[in-house]
């Protein structure tokens, strides 16, 4: 009587290769855990520090709910990261999308374009904003001169700014990501749809923007988390007032020297980051699997 062995992928490898393939993990663990895992662990053991009490407290944490300012800068960093992420995922997929389908000579000179903001630093371009934005800046200047406001929009040191800042430094980043994963889906599936009879505007909404959902997962969180942890733009775009956890971290470390309190904000800064990021592979996992039952439903 024959028999049929099924191979179990992995099954096969022996310790020594196995042994093998962690040594090869190493580097990276190790790199991880030098310079990510253990700085955290400090930071979350000097978060539970109070120099008064001379040990374990958690009045820090207590501050830090129970603070009106703390809590109001955790909510505004929400907002700010969330807008960024919103407008940079917006705003690129457009240019996404020519540069992954376009096979025009002006392909180069956009995707040129669309990396020339790396080619300056945050400062930089933070300080060009600035001059774009501020009172008596160029917008400003063009509309008193024109006659169409009798006095300088408000365009500078809010909300505003600092989203228009922080968008234009994420973008490139924004567009790459979902370059790559437009670039990923068959050309032949629009095709078929056009050929169907669907317009352009169709196979984009019906086919494309379904299919690239895993690149604009990651433009959304990659911009997210960018934008969460900017200091160098809501601190000159957003002035004195304008106060997010990046800000307000660097004045407790700077000017109050209250590592425990800096740290409960880093923390937070970390939490925060980490539940969109949650938030985001759980949409695309139930998405995938979705998409994956819905296609043996159709085979």
């Amino acid at each position: 009587m024959n028999t049929i062995t099924l191979a179990v992928p992995g099954a096969s490898l022996s310790p020594i290769r196995r042994s093998y393939s962690y040594m090869a993990l190493s580097p990276a663990a190790l790199f991880l855990s030098v310079f990510f895992a253990l700085p955290m662990g400090l930071m979350i053991g000097i978060s539970f520090s109070q120099e008064e009490v001379g040990g374990f407290s958690v009045e820090s944490y207590r501050r830090f709910f129970t603070d009106g300012l703390s809590v109001a800068g955790f909510c505004r960093t929400a907002v700010m990261s969330g807008l960024v992420a919103i407008a940079v995922t917006v705003l690129g997929y457009p240019v996404a999308y020519f540069l992954a389908r376009s096979r025009s000579r002006w392909r180069a000179l956009v995707f040129a374009l669309a990396l020339a903001p790396e080619l300056a630093g945050v400062v930089l371009r933070t300080y060009g904003w600035l001059i774009i934005l501020e009172d008596r800046g160029f917008i400003n200047d063009v509309l008193l001169d024109l006659g169409l406001i009798s006095s300088p929009l408000p365009l500078s040191k809010n909300l505003f700014a600092v989203v228009v800042g922080l968008t234009h430094v994420v973008l490139p980043f924004g567009i790459i990501s979902l370059m790559t994963s437009i670039q990923g889906i068959d050309e032949s599936l629009e095709r078929a749809a056009q050929m169907l009879g669907a317009s352009r505007v169709s196979v984009v909404r019906h086919v494309i923007v379904p299919l690239s959902v895993p690149g604009i997962v990651s433009s959304l969180l990659l911009s997210f988390t960018m934008a969460a942890s900017a200091y160098a733009t809501p601190a000159l775009l957003g002035g004195a007032g304008f106060k997010v956890l990046a800000t307000m971290i660097s004045e407790q470390v700077l000017f109050y020297v209250d590592w425990p309190f800096a740290a409960v904000m880093a923390n937070a800064l970390l939490l925060l980051m980490l539940l969109i990021s949650f938030i985001g592979v759980r949409f695309e996992a139930r998405h995938r699997t979705r998409r994956s039952g819905a296609g043996r439903a159709t085979a």
